[in-house]
């Protein structure tokens, strides 16, 4: 009479488990992509930048560090920092990427980029240069994208980074009133 237990309980207890397993999956399957269409205070193209952002929960776009002339933004992902947009206005004898290069070392492998004024796109981040006129005076516009971990392919995250980059630098110049 044991065995006849034994042999009833496997299928039942194999039923339960498989249950719980697909209820555990049909959970994570309820990550969703996000649809962001303002960063920072500027119009952001929703496709370009749902590449930039794992799926998840919840998402919160922190913008409190911005300033005036200095648009900061960071998007969270389930609390994780995945996104982190800075723009700066500087004068126009600084020389933004060179001053960045270790920076952008530490972002992986930078390699120039046909954006703006001069650009560098690296694994986890980009930076971009367009002189610009702001309050009539000549200056330039730094954007500056990094904490990039998504998409987890490095060739298809460049791309997009550039993309992205190539996308949001002229919006984000026109936002801050700095005209080429």
């Amino acid at each position: 009479m044991r065995s006849t237990r034994k042999s009833v309980l496997r299928p039942v207890c194999g039923a339960v488990l498989l249950t719980f397993l697909l209820a555990g999956a049909v959970g994570c399957g309820g990550h969703k992509e996000f649809n962001v269409s303002e960063a920072c205070g500027t119009k952001v193209d929703p496709e370009l930048i749902r590449e930039l952002l794992p799926e998840g929960d919840e998402l919160e776009i922190d913008d409190s560090l911005s300033d005036p002339d200095q648009p900061r933004c960071q998007l969270s992902v389930d609390g994780e920092l995945t996104l982190y947009l800075r723009g700066d206005i500087v004068e126009p004898y600084i020389k933004p990427l060179e001053i960045s290069a270790d920076g952008m070392r530490r972002l992986g492998n930078p390699s120039p980029a046909d954006i703006g004024d001069g650009a560098s796109i690296a694994d986890h981040g980009a930076m971009a240069v367009q002189a610009c006129t702001h309050k009539g005076e000549k200056r330039q516009y730094v954007l500056a994208v990094d904490g990039v971990d998504n998409p987890q392919d490095t060739a298809e995250r460049r791309q997009v980074l550039e993309r992205f980059t190539r996308s949001y630098l002229p919006v984000a110049i026109e936002a801050e009133d700095c005209r080429p």
